[in-house]
């Protein structure tokens, strides 16, 4: 056992039965990382970006953190505030100790033995301390963002872009022939959907603006949102998302959608139900084009954003005041799915829900939506956000298990902005093995070392392999 102060993580950290510590060390402990969903910077990776302390790896922008602050009662001048870095990182330090039970405790300790060494739990008395290491250690090349995926074991990124990016970062890392890990974009066209924004006559102009044209029709935009998802393709895209609070399923003409399409043009007032008929033709259509493409669809679910007025009026969006949704789902879900099949168009999808009240009914969703010749062609995704812990992922794989099959599951993914994030496969692959060691344990599954650990291997890499289609 660790002795007071010392850092908990061990070889076998959350592995607590034989099997699980042969599954994990001897299967997928070394596997290399598929990160098929995340938010990190391909700017930042290009120009191989070197961080001055923990803090700007560690704290800017991390939402999980500014919230574990805020519950806290730390002043907001030591979160997104003037407060210098240090000051910053030593309020973190307080706050850590209290993090038990929430994953931040566990990732901040894996992030800090993985990438700095340090063996010490982090709490006030050992804040200054670890300021100074890790200070030392970022100023070499091994903790620059190219260096910490490089250790990380990282095979293939897909960063998360606005249709008009020009993705200048994307091709500038694809000729630096140092640099071995693939970075791939990943099609995110949200803001052509959100017809009701404040600033959405804005966004039009700046898509229209990299594609040559100008959009003042929805046949335009339908055109340029095509032929920029081409663009995608040419670059090695081979995924799009959509980060949307529900599926939008309603009845829309071509003609309707353009009528609603000018009435935003003109800033008229646009009701819930139009709304819902506009992003309904739009992801349809986007859907087929994907199928053409043979892009996987991810749909990410049931975000409620920006929840406090005085605050987002202060600091603006995607600041940490985001929650769980709840709506009716399985109606709209299983339509959409089922509009794009019919005419046999649906694209490989992965259904990601922020609220676990909907795991069932995505993981009986997906079944419906099966093809043949292709394992597992409707996916339901890792536990994502607020389910990214270990009661969340080993509901999410056995909601799965119960109603779908585990065993075609294409696993983990960051969905972070953070380069030290890597560690989540690692605790995912942990999580993973613990449980099939209980089930072994448990004798509800044959001992079958092989078997099993095929079985694993396949979750946490070899699935994902085989379903993107990277390559092609």
């Amino acid at each position: 056992m660790p002795k007071l102060g010392q850092s908990f993580i061990h070889e076998h950290f959350m592995l607590q039965s034989k099997t699980a510590e042969v599954l994990y060390h001897q299967y997928v402990k070394d596997l290399p990382i598929i990160d098929y969903h995340c938010h990190v910077s391909p700017y930042e990776i290009a120009e191989n970006r070197s961080y001055s302390n923990i803090a700007e790896v560690w704290l800017h922008g991390d939402h999980y953190k500014w919230r574990a602050l805020r519950a806290m009662g730390v002043s907001e001048e030591y979160i997104t505030g003037s407060r210098s870095d240090k000051e910053k990182f030593l309020k973190w330090a307080e706050v850590v100790p209290h993090t038990m039970g929430n994953p931040l405790y566990h990732w901040t300790h894996l992030e800090l033995k993985r990438y700095f060494g340090v063996d010490e739990l982090l709490s006030p008395q050992t804040a200054e301390q670890i300021w100074v290491e890790t200070e030392a250690k970022l100023a070499t090349p091994s903790l620059r963002t190219q260096g910490i995926i490089a250790q990380s074991n990282v095979e293939l990124i897909c960063t998360t872009d606005d249709p008009s990016d020009r993705l200048e970062a994307h091709v500038a890392i694809e000729e630096d022939e140092q640099f071995l890990t693939k970075v791939l974009p990943t099609y995110r066209p949200d803001k052509a959907i959100l017809l009701k924004s404040a600033t959405y006559q804005d966004y039009l102009e700046k898509l229209g603006e990299v594609s040559g044209t100008s959009i003042t029709s929805f046949k335009q935009l339908l055109a340029v949102l095509k032929d920029r998802a081409l663009y995608f393709h040419e670059k090695g895209c081979r995924l799009s998302d959509h980060g949307i609070e529900t599926i939008p399923f309603e009845h829309c003409s071509e003609k309707e959608a353009e009528t609603i399409f000018q009435k935003a043009l003109e800033k008229e007032d646009i009701s819930f139900v139009e709304e819902r008929q506009f992003q309904s033709y739009v992801l349809l259509y986007l859907g087929q084009i994907y199928h053409q493409l043979g892009w996987t669809m991810q749909l990410h679910l049931g975000a409620l954003r920006n929840n406090n007025t005085r605050m987002f009026h202060i600091l603006g969006p995607d600041t940490g005041y985001d929650s769980m949704g709840d709506f009716s789902m399985a109606r709209d879900l299983n339509g959409f799915l089922n509009a794009l099949d019919t005419s046999d168009q649906l694209p490989k999808t992965i259904i990601y829900t922020v609220n676990p009240i909907f795991n069932e009914v995505i993981a009986s969703a997906i079944g419906n939506f099966q093809s043949e010749g292709v394992k597992g062609k409707v996916q339901f995704g890792s536990g994502w956000w607020f389910n990214d812990q270990k009661d969340g992922m080993e509901k999410q794989m056995k909601d799965l298990a119960n109603i779908g099959l585990l065993s075609v599951f294409v696993g983990m993914l960051t969905d972070s902005r953070s380069f030290l994030s890597y560690t989540r496969h690692e605790y995912f692959r942990r999580i993973l093995c613990n449980m099939i060691g209980k089930w072994v344990e448990d004798g509800e599954v044959p001992n079958d070392e092989k078997w099993l650990g095929q079985l694993v291997q396949n979750i946490c890499y070899d699935n994902a392999k085989s379903y993107f289609g990277f390559d092609h």
